[in-house]
């Protein structure tokens, strides 16, 4: 048995066309008692009113349905495409195109929340690369400014503005070489070498090479107890260097002094190795989390400034390991400290 929503529109044309013909044939049928008259004029009825109801919801109904699935399409089918729509695919009931249209709808409402929110991070970039583009060069200005005006020649000052100045453009630099580095891996430009080697040994060496600045702040370094079995990772070396160098320094700039950096490794199952950097600091918020691989984005903007860097360290490491197809992640606790880790795959 048929239910309300199954009816195609031939079988609606139908039914409608035997609610119109049956009673008239009927009441002819009772008028005047000839039976071939009333059956002759049933079928007349019948394929006329078919024809006719079929007509009209094919030319108002479904006619406007096409001209929607179109527009929600927006492609233009052609003759033999018509022609098998038309005649040979079983047309939709209209429920089924509310639910096409509703889908349609709800893509669309989702595709225009994710412009508006990547509106709101284009400003977002805008401001912030204004923001570091011009911190350096106003300083650098103002250093030869006063070495043009007279400083330049006070022994006392000028090597100190040089100094600065030459600090200053470095640090342009380095946001320079920073932001071309995202721009080739986000276009893929950027080739890796891939290779075995232990990870263990490279993360000592990024310790060795930050020793300084680790001494500096009074961190202790170290491998986690029960990750100190050499584990192989094959993945391009310099470039995983660069991971463990922004993270390691991220850790030295906002953990506490005297504080404890440890890295673990650890084998997983699916054939990767998942590398940890933690540290004892202040921890990150949990409405910062979503957005610390953001291209400038800063959690505490006033010491981010302080501390230095370009704000795009974090940004690269995220390019990197998905270059690598793996994920990095984070996780922080106020007041307890972070724990960045990645994965990479296992050596050959």
């Amino acid at each position: 048995m048929f239910s309300k929503k199954n009816f195609s529109p031939r079988q609606l044309s139908v039914i409608c066309a035997l609610i119109i013909s049956v009673p008239i044939a009927l009441l002819l049928l009772i008028l005047v008692p000839n039976k071939w008259l009333s059956l002759i004029s049933w079928a007349v009825i019948f394929f006329g009113s078919y024809f006719l109801i079929s007509y009209t919801i094919d030319s108002f109904v479904y006619r406007q349905i096409k001209l929607i699935y179109k527009i929600i399409s927006q492609t233009k089918a052609s003759k033999r495409e018509e022609f098998y729509y038309k005649n040979l695919l079983p047309q939709k009931r209209i429920d089924e195109v509310t639910v096409d249209v509703e889908k349609w709808a709800q893509q669309k409402k989702n595709e225009i929340e994710m412009l508006q929110q990547n509106e709101v991070f284009r400003k977002e970039f805008l401001q912030n690369l204004s923001h570091e583009l011009k911190t350096p060069i106003f300083s650098i200005q103002g250093y030869i400014d006063t070495l043009l005006n007279g400083a330049l020649h006070n022994n006392e000052v000028n090597q100190k503005f040089l100094q600065s100045a030459e600090r200053n453009i470095e640090r342009l630099v380095n946001l320079v070489d920073d932001l071309d580095e995202i721009s080739k891996l986000e276009s893929g430009e950027l080739k890796l070498n891939c290779r075995n080697f232990i990870i263990q040994d490279l993360v000592k060496d990024v310790f060795d090479s930050l020793l300084i600045k680790i001494k500096e702040r009074e961190i202790s370094c170290a491998i986690k107890k029960g990750s100190e079995q050499s584990l192989a990772v094959y993945a391009d070396k310099e470039k995983i260097r660069q991971v463990i160098i922004n993270l390691v320094d991220n850790a030295i700039k906002y953990g506490k002094q005297n504080g404890t950096i440890e890295a673990g490794f650890y084998k997983m199952e699916n054939k990767t190795i998942m590398i940890e950097i933690t540290d004892n600091g202040s921890g990150i918020a949990e409405e910062h989390r979503l957005r610390i691989f953001e291209r400038f984005y800063r959690t505490d903007l006033a010491r981010s400034r302080k501390v230095g860097g370009s704000g795009l360290g974090l940004a690269i490491c995220k390019h990197i390991i998905e270059a690598h197809e793996q994920k990095i992640e984070v996780r922080s606790t106020i007041d307890v400290g972070t724990t960045f880790h990645f994965f990479l795959a296992t050596g050959k």
